[in-house]
């Protein structure tokens, strides 16, 4: 994964967490709340959000040190976790399907995995 494409998925990331979390907290909250899912939904926006960040940090990195290549690992694995950590928690909030919660515990291994990755890629720095 090159460093531009890492930035693109940060801004992407970044940005549908804000239309998200906004759609939430403004046009879902009381369905959200009903449901008594508002803490499971700002927990899958946040946790987009850290990952956005940490994204937009790796592109950085990877762009000034290309010879990092661990780091793409790290995007993949971020990506990964996001897509299926937050997505279960969301489509938890909207569907009420609660096996789902069950599927949120690999894309936090996935996440925990990337964090690793940039340990060990951050050896060589």
């Amino acid at each position: 994964m090159t460093a531009r494409l890492i930035i693109q998925l940060a801004a992407l990331l970044g940005g549908l967490g804000v239309a998200i979390g906004a759609f939430g907290a403004h046009g879902l909250r009381k369905m959200l709340e009903a449901s008594n899912r508002f803490d499971t939904f700002e927990t899958a926006v946040r946790y987009q959000f850290y990952h956005a960040l940490a994204l937009l940090a790796v592109g950085i990195l990877l762009a000034f040190r290309p010879d990092l290549k661990a780091l793409s690992t790290t995007a993949w694995l971020w990506l990964g976790g996001v897509l299926i950590f937050s997505g279960s928690l969301y489509t938890l909030c909207f569907t009420g399907i609660t096996k789902l919660g069950a599927v949120a515990p690999i894309g936090g291994l996935l996440l925990i995995a990337g964090w690793i990755s940039l340990l060990l890629a951050a050896r060589q720095v």
